[in-house]
């Protein structure tokens, strides 16, 4: 485990809010001057605790489009039908997220598709493909109540 201390958590809390605050309003959120507080953050990015800046859009305001969560069980539980599913599933675009799961199901995928249509078309694409769905359940989201980009970093460290 990594360990921070109290500025490196108000640092990464302060880049959750705004990933494009200056580096001399940072130093100044934080309390520290800028030259220390570089240096902080260059080291959680070295360390990989920060994996990156980007934007988030507004899709709704670009095109009409569909949000689908998935639930898919494989049809063999061997490491190699993981990693096959698993490197197909990493080159597909429209698969925002996938999670490995415990319990009944195996994965939990979140894809975005211009409309059911599409979203069926690639399911077929994935089934005739063959990378070892046994099962899939399809959840189509019909609104979005919560998305969160912040990680409650007070409530788990």
């Amino acid at each position: 485990m990594i360990k921070l201390d109290e500025r490196d958590i108000k640092i990464l809390a302060t880049l959750q809010r705004d990933g494009r605050i200056t580096k001399a309003a940072l130093a100044d959120e934080v309390n520290l001057s800028p030259s220390p507080c570089w240096e902080r953050l260059k080291r959680l990015e070295e360390i990989g605790l920060i994996e990156g800046y980007h934007a988030r859009l507004d899709l709704g305001k670009l095109t009409r489009f569909t949000t689908v969560l998935v639930e898919v069980t494989l049809q063999r539980h061997q490491a190699e039908d993981f990693e096959k599913f698993e490197t197909y599933i990493k080159d597909r675009p429209e698969v925002l997220d996938c999670w490995a799961t415990g319990g009944g199901i195996d994965y939990m995928l979140r894809v975005v598709a211009k409309d059911v249509d599409a979203y069926q078309r690639i399911i077929v694409a994935m089934l005739e493909d063959d990378i070892g769905i046994d099962r899939y359940f399809t959840y189509i989201v019909t609104s979005r109540v919560k998305e969160a980009t912040e990680i409650p970093l007070d409530q788990l460290l």
